[in-house]
């Protein structure tokens, strides 16, 4: 099934505003992205797409090292507005994100998050409407937040305002149900939760356990 059978792209639509965002911001400007400017954001994007041998690291502690030095000579060595034109392209023939739709079932929410990262860095950011392809692409992907709320000691429950509900967290004692939109569930779950607009429902001590557990992706 080609794109255009499926409708808009989102991914892509969301890699050409991310692209424009970092542009936009500058290479010294913040993110929310774990203290890193947007030229190591930058950094970290192209090196995810276009270092196979590097891009591991991201997920795996022992392997961490060697990615963040890789990216660390990304940052320094390759022009700014270099590394966002590559990203803007899209990943290189060689790199696995080029195979058909893995883009498209991969890069949805690092696109999404990362775009966030860089506005919610602003001091008068202001919410966005995101289209509902991107909607539905992050809904279908949430149970990422699985892997992210693993040492979590509460049962997580994040909730739509449609009512749709996914359990990304079943350990412990005490539920919680996170309600906000889509968009707003996701940066919550990887993190984000100074500039998460979400709300919590459920045991005084279960919220306090949750909201005193830290983590992030």
């Amino acid at each position: 099934m080609s794109t255009s059978d499926r409708g808009p792209d989102p991914v892509r639509a969301e890699r050409l505003l991310l692209a424009d965002a970092l542009r936009d911001a500058g290479p010294d400007a913040g993110t929310k992205c774990a203290g890193w400017s947007a030229r190591d954001l930058a950094a970290h994007l192209v090196v995810r797409e276009g270092r196979p041998d590097a891009a591991p690291g991201i997920l795996l502690p022992p392997l961490s090292f060697y990615t963040e030095r890789v990216r660390r000579r990304a940052a320094k060595t390759v022009p700014f507005d270099r590394l966002v034109e590559r990203f803007r392209e899209g990943p290189p023939k060689f790199s696995p994100y080029a195979l058909p739709g893995v883009d498209r079932n991969a890069n949805g929410v690092e696109f999404f998050v990362h775009h966030e990262d860089i506005r919610r860095a602003s001091a008068d950011w202001e919410p966005r409407e995101i289209s509902p392809e991107l909607e539905e692409l992050l809904w279908r992907r949430i149970r990422i937040a699985r892997f992210v709320l693993r040492k979590v000691h509460v049962q997580v429950t994040l909730v739509q305002p449609d009512g749709r509900a996914a359990r990304v967290s079943g350990r412990g004692r005490g539920a919680v149900r996170v309600h906000g939109p889509v968009g707003e569930l996701v940066l919550w779950a990887l993190g984000r939760r100074d500039v998460a607009n979400v709300r919590l429902t459920g045991a005084t001590d279960a919220v306090k356990s949750l909201t005193e557990t830290g983590w992030s992706l």
